[in-house]
């Protein structure tokens, strides 16, 4: 006969509610390094699918991802030029506030060079790719826009012709796919006051000041994207690049490692601070719970001496509760987040590396909890049996 199950049907209510409990602050853990993982995919998707070797930004710059940049918008025609490029895009990306259907909406506006760039790193869900005609539109269904829908952006309205799925920024703003030359006019949006106030600064301007940019301030382009030939020497490219000064050459691997270890970093540590803050809050609530129940069985653990069992039988059935209810919570956790973690406005993505080391983490809770209880009734006497 199994004792653990035996106590465990005797009470199923107070055992389902600590389950219940426990599945809760396990699945609190799940969804903490489940929006980690969430936000590092989104913030790597640009970079893992748009194939692209080496990005050009701007001299002493980090590129688009970590901060400003912007290049000449003919940069892209001297990239060509150098040996052991095979062929290059521009790229720029920045956020827009826009309206629509009566409500303010958020997207990320991605300028791509069309017909450059034909679109084959970009899952489409609906519709089509961007035929490189002008106004046209592809964006993330988290937008809230479907293909066929007018957006007014800027002073021009632009049709939706494709959808993408989970397609986002770090931020969680759908991205809005527009031509390259769209994206620059979309930027470089300014009223009426403005634009007279800077020809009246530009023609009353006669020196250039130290600090002046070579850069056309008109200029969005942010990056221009390369692609090498597969017998190209990477280094030697940079190298030949690098010599023109205005320019700073990264591989796709450093920008991807400022993204993780600079603009990411410190969401990092937070998030995996508090998830050893509900792992510690978790192992103090099951040893509790153990201890609790083990105090409530001291007569049965003090009969059970009595009547001569080993030390084992009592090691056992308190080892092996802890474990019942380690288990139980684990399942009801995976479970809920199944269900409740497609709700978040925010991709929660679970991982079965990350799900296997928070069960290691959960076993390794429930082993502590039982050795708090075990050490509890190990002071029981006999004698208690009386009391």
């Amino acid at each position: 006969m199994n004792l653990a199950l035996k106590d465990t049907l005797h009470a199923p209510t107070r055992f389902a509610l600590t389950a219940l409990g426990v599945a809760f602050l396990v699945m609190a853990v799940i969804g903490m390094t489940g929006l980690y993982r969430g936000i590092v995919e989104d913030a790597l998707l640009i970079l893992d699918r748009i194939d692209a070797d080496l990005w050009v930004v701007q001299g002493e710059r980090a590129g688009p991802f970590a901060e400003g940049s912007a290049v000449a918008a003919d940069m892209d025609r001297r990239v060509e030029g150098v040996p052991g490029v095979a062929d290059v895009r521009r790229f720029t990306q920045f956020s827009q506030q826009f309206s629509f259907a009566g409500t303010s909406r958020r997207a990320t506006v991605t300028g791509v060079d069309v017909p450059r760039d034909d679109g084959h790193w970009l899952p489409l869900a609906e519709g089509r790719w961007l035929s490189g005609s002008r106004y046209e539109a592809v964006a993330d269904a988290s937008t809230g826009l479907v293909i066929g829908d007018q957006v007014p952006l800027a002073r021009d309205t632009y049709t939706v012709v494709g959808l993408t799925r989970h397609m986002v920024d770090s931020a969680g703003d759908g991205l809005l796919f527009v031509g390259i030359n769209d994206a620059s006019v979309i930027a470089q949006r300014r009223t009426s006051e403005e634009i007279h106030l800077a020809r009246a600064a530009r023609n009353g301007a006669v020196v250039v000041t130290a600090d002046a940019s070579s850069v056309a301030q008109e200029s969005k382009i942010a990056a221009v994207l390369v692609r090498l030939d597969p017998a190209a020497d990477a280094s030697h490219v940079i190298a030949a690049m690098q010599r023109w000064g205005d320019v700073r050459v990264m591989t796709t691997g450093e920008q991807r490692d400022l993204m993780l270890n600079a603009r990411l970093w410190k969401l990092r540590l937070q998030i995996l601070t508090f998830t050893g803050l509900i792992l510690i809050i978790t192992a103090i609530v099951v040893s509790l719970i153990v201890y609790t129940m083990t105090i409530e069985k001291r007569h049965e653990i003090a009969l059970l001496k009595l009547i001569g069992a080993r030390e084992n039988v009592v090691i056992g059935l308190i080892g092996q509760q802890a474990a019942l209810i380690g288990i139980a919570g684990y399942v009801l956790a995976i479970g809920l987040s199944w269900l409740i973690f497609p709700l978040f406005p925010r991709r929660v993505v679970m991982l079965p590396s990350d799900l296997a080391q928070i069960a290691l983490a959960l076993a390794l809770v429930c082993a502590a909890a039982a050795w708090v209880g075990i050490a509890r009734a190990s002071r029981v006497g006999a004698r208690e049996v009386l009391s």
